[in-house]
């Protein structure tokens, strides 16, 4: 079985004259780059390297890595677009009831109101400017967007690849594809 990777944080461009770059956090625990030295880039090209990382700091809302070996903008430019990556296995224990994002995907939504119904399987899970997640549906090919938010769910099983959902009424229908008539008001301006 191959091993398991992570991505933590994504490499934007260089960030100085010495190899420094800035990247992009995908984490909640900006305090690992602290506590580990070495990390892993995956390239555009698919291709894994281990790095050591001598310095980091904040700023901005990214996060500046230094990569013993990587000395200068010229260095640091081929890094753009690579994946900084932890095994699996690093990832912290997370308290009960609490989920990585990307175990998510994959999962059966399943809607509990009125009866037992089955959603979709998510895609991905998005983040803009709400206060919850959106999980990304595929049913069939439609997509849906439902909010993944704790007032919703019933029971979230990773393990079993499952989330149990009480959505309100009508939340599916707020995303569901116009019909005929509704495209045929929609074109004559109504």
């Amino acid at each position: 079985m191959s091993e398991e990777f992570v991505t933590i944080a994504r490499v934007l461009k260089p960030q100085g004259r010495h190899g420094e770059v800035a990247a992009e956090l995908h984490t909640d625990f900006p305090e690992r780059f602290a506590e580990q030295r070495r990390f892993f880039l995956l390239g555009e090209n698919g291709e894994r390297r281990e790095l050591e990382l001598e310095e980091h700091w904040l700023h901005k809302g990214h996060v500046i890595l230094k990569f013993r070996g990587i000395d200068s903008i010229n260095e640091a430019e081929p890094l753009a677009n690579d994946q900084v990556q932890i095994r699996s296995g690093e990832r912290r224990k997370l308290e009960a009831g609490a989920e990585y994002v990307n175990e998510l995907a994959g999962c059966l939504v399943v809607s509990l109101t009125p009866t037992a119904a089955e959603i979709g399987t998510v895609r991905e899970v998005q983040f803009g400017a709400g206060e919850a997640p959106l999980l990304v549906i595929e049913q069939g090919k439609r997509e849906i967007l439902v909010p993944y938010a704790a007032e919703y769910l019933k029971r979230v099983d990773v393990v079993a690849k499952r989330i149990e959902m009480v959505l309100p009424e009508g939340m599916l229908q707020l995303d569901a594809p116009l019909t005929a008539e509704e495209k045929q008001r929609q074109a004559q301006g109504e």
